[in-house]
């Protein structure tokens, strides 16, 4: 009903036809933006900020044309996984345990979960680091801290107040684009440098553009977007496209401007790391960072405490942003393979598998601090795990997505469908570059 047709004497909040005014602007497609924001933010977790500062470091503004290639080659494979999950009302694991062997669902789920618990194990590494480098309070204390309101947030809070928690988190990436208003930007190389970089393609560049590729195109972003739009497909009360297809079109392109646009948020996000290490790190001719933690103390000398600090909060931000997403991820998939009731919608009690999964991931990786195992070995395991797992999942993906018996009149289109094979094969070259010796 159009707002000019509400009686004055009908409030916000009460209830019309069934449902409050505050209800209808929720189901409005402008306000229902999310998945793949939130997606998207998470992929500039702490473990892809080390990357990208190692990236501008040594390489300085020359791998700065990685960003702009990825961003649709990201954004269609996304695409793809959130389309799947509002078609069909299931995540990820759901459709590939109905339509593949047995074995490609075990292998999947398996890799994510080990892939996942590395990482956040080197996200939290890098979170307490941090945290130390800002508070002076022990790193293990303020780790810990963080292990516990991660896992306090997902158990306790009401899944449409978390999902607004998670949203706004994704702010802290604009620190980034802040860092750039503090430092000296040469934005005319920056052009130049963006669409004709020069650097020597040997064994060290290689190995960074892997890297690069490998954390911005990850497995466990594909399951959770698909499970978010499940989860938003039911807090809202509607039906999966193939059992209403009349929303179709509205939904489609609902998905596709959230993801594309999430997508470019990060992927922007990214390229504003790789410039601000480029422009202060590799001038100063420091070329190899290890962590987050590591860029962040090093840039303090060198553009001054604001920049530092920007640069923290932001690492610290996305950190709790992107270890729910990790351990959520693992989640999903594993109770979807396994047939349990999923879902942050719904309480502990209800749903106790789900949960556990969460913080046996979540207090795995924290364990992994304690180990012998370095914060940094564990990201290269994820990361060659991730790097192997991906290309694989990458053509599932696609093929379920282009499947009639899967999705029903909601097939993909053929240019998501072509992005999404050239970025199978670039992960597929990343791949093999990563597992080659030396």
């Amino acid at each position: 009903m159009p707002m000019g047709d509400i009686p004055e004497a009908v409030s916000v909040g009460t209830p019309k036809n069934g449902a409050s005014l505050w209800d209808r602007v929720r189901r409005h497609p402008l306000a229902r933006i999310g998945p793949g924001l939130i997606t998207g933010a998470a992929d500039d977790d702490p473990s892809g900020i080390a990357t990208y500062s190692q990236a501008g470091a040594q390489f300085g503004l020359n791998m700065l044309w990685t960003m702009p290639l990825a961003y649709p080659l990201m954004s269609a494979i996304q695409s793809l996984c959130a389309l799947i999950g509002r078609t069909t009302g299931q995540g990820l694991a759901a459709n590939i345990k109905t339509a593949f062997p047995p074995v490609v669902l075990k292998a999947v789920v398996l890799a994510l979960l080990i892939a996942n618990i590395f990482n956040i194990s080197a996200d939290l590494a890098a979170m307490g680091e941090v945290a130390e480098l800002v508070t002076h309070i022990d790193r293990h204390l303020m780790t810990a801290m963080f292990v516990i309101v991660t896992l306090a947030a997902q158990i306790y809070i009401p899944y449409n107040r978390y999902v607004d928690i998670l949203k706004w988190l994704t702010l802290s990436l604009l620190a980034y684009a802040a860092v750039l208003f503090v430092v000296h930007v040469p934005w005319g190389e920056v052009a130049r440098r963006t669409v004709w970089p020069r650097f020597t393609p040997n064994a060290a560049a290689a190995a960074v553009v892997v890297g690069v590729f490998g954390t911005t195109i990850s497995p466990y972003l594909f399951f959770w977007q698909a499970s978010q739009e499940v989860e938003d497909m039911e807090a809202l009360g509607v039906r999966p496209l193939v059992r209403d297809p009349d929303s179709g079109p509205r939904e489609r392109s609902r998905i596709l401007w959230d993801t594309w646009t999430g997508m470019f948020y990060s992927d922007l996000t990214a390229y504003f790391i790789i410039l601000a290490t480029a422009v202060t790190l590799h001038v100063a001719g420091v070329t190899d960072i290890n962590s987050a933690a590591e860029a962040a103390g090093a840039l303090r000398p060198l553009a001054g405490n604001f920049a530092f600090m920007l640069f923290a909060l932001g690492v610290l931000g996305v950190g709790l942003l992107g270890v729910p997403v990790l351990a959520g991820s693992g989640a999903y998939a594993l109770s979807e393979a396994m047939g349990w009731r999923i879902g942050l919608a719904h309480r502990p009690r209800d749903a106790r598998a789900f949960y556990a999964v969460i913080a046996v991931s979540v207090l795995a990786a924290l364990l992994i601090q304690f180990s012998p195992l370095n914060p940094m070995k564990a990201l290269f395991y994820s990361a060659v795990i991730n790097g192997v797992v991906a290309v694989p999942l990458m053509a599932v993906i696609i093929l379920l997505a282009s499947k009639q018996s899967v999705m029903g009149a909601f097939t993909a289109g053929r240019p998501l469908v072509i992005l999404s094979w050239i970025g199978t094969a670039v992960m597929g070259v990343a791949a093999v570059c990563m597992l080659l010796p030396g």
